[in-house]
C-alpha cells in the first residue's frame, strides 16, 4: 500500500512542540470531511514560514470536532531571496481565481488584484468587492495548502494603475507580460535578490497607457514564446520560467 503524503492545514500560531489540539474549521475538516484516524500524520503550516510535522493521539467527532496531536517536528521554510509578486488584472468569472490558483501552486510570493482598464469585472469598494477579494484570498489559502506550502501568498487590497506604477518604480525589477514585445523573457536580465512584479493584462490586453505609465515606471516588456496565453494562466507559466532562470528553484 502505498504512503498518502500527510495533508496541510492553517494555524493561526504554531506550536512549538509537544502536545496541540487542532480545532475550529480546519478541526472540523480534518474529523468530518477527511475522517482522519488515529494514527495518522499530517503538517500543521502557520503560513509564515512556520511547519510542524504531527502525528493524531485522538480524533474528537460531533459538534466541537477536534484532533489531539503530537508534534514530532518542527522547520521554518525561508523566505525566497527574490520576491515575486503576481499583478493580475480583475478577470471575469472565475478566471480570476484560476489564475490565484495556479500561481499560488507555482510558487507565487504575493498576488495583487489590478483594476486594468479592459478588465470586464469590476470591483466596488463595498461589499461585493470585499467578496470577491476574500473569495481570492480563499483560493490563495487552499492552494497553497493543497501545493504543501509553508508560506500562503499574501492576496492584497486592489490598485489602480497609478498605485501600481508606484509599486513597479520601487521595486528592483518589473516585467509586463506582453505578448507584442520584442523580447523574451529569456533574454531580459533578472534580478536574483529583492522584489520583482511580474504583470499579467486582462483578456482585452492592455492598454497604450497603461504600457507608458509602466515604462516611465522602469517596467520592461516580455514575451512568453510565440503563444497568446489567457490571463488565467500567463502568470504561472512566467512563474515557472522564472524559476528556472533564477536561483528561485535552486
Amino acid at each position: 500500500m502505498t504512503e498518502t503524503t500527510p495533508p496541510v492545514f492553517l494555524v493561526e500560531t504554531l506550536p512549538a512542540g509537544g502536545h496541540v489540539v487542532l480545532d475550529g474549521e480546519e478541526g472540523r475538516h480534518a474529523v468530518t470531511v477527511r475522517r482522519t484516524r488515529v494514527g495518522e500524520r499530517l503538517t500543521l503550516s502557520d503560513g509564515n514560514g512556520g511547519v510542524a510535522d504531527c502525528v493524531v493521539d485522538a480524533v474528537h467527532p460531533g459538534r466541537d470536532a477536534r484532533l489531539e496531536l503530537t508534534v514530532e517536528a518542527r522547520r521554518d521554510e525561508p523566505e525566497p531571496a527574490l520576491h515575486v509578486t503576481i499583478v493580475q488584472a480583475l478577470a471575469k468569472g472565475d478566471r480570476g481565481e484560476l489564475a490565484v490558483e495556479l500561481a499560488t501552486e507555482a510558487g507565487a510570493d504575493a498576488v495583487l488584484p489590478w483594476r486594468a482598464a479592459r478588465s470586464i469585472a469590476r470591483w466596488d469598494d463595498g461589499p461585493r468587492g470585499a467578496k470577491a477579494l476574500a473569495r481570492w484570498r480563499g483560493t490563495a489559502r487552499a492552494a497553497a495548502k493543497q501545493a504543501r506550502r509553508g508560506r500562503v501568498p499574501d492576496v492584497g487590497e486592489p490598485v489602480s494603475t497609478r498605485q501600481l506604477a508606484a509599486l513597479l518604480a520601487d521595486a528592483d525589477g518589473a516585467l509586463v507580460l506582453e505578448s507584442g514585445a520584442e523580447h523574451p523573457l529569456t533574454e531580459v536580465p533578472l534580478p536574483q535578490q529583492g522584489k520583482l512584479y511580474l504583470v499579467v493584462g486582462p483578456e482585452g490586453g492592455i492598454t497604450a497607457d497603461e504600457l507608458a505609465a509602466f515604462r516611465a515606471a522602469g517596467a520592461v516588456e516580455v514575451r512568453l514564446g510565440s503563444t497568446v496565453l489567457r490571463t488565467s494562466t500567463a502568470g504561472a507559466v512566467a512563474l515557472g520560467a522564472l524559476g528556472a532562470l533564477t536561483a528561485r528553484w535552486r
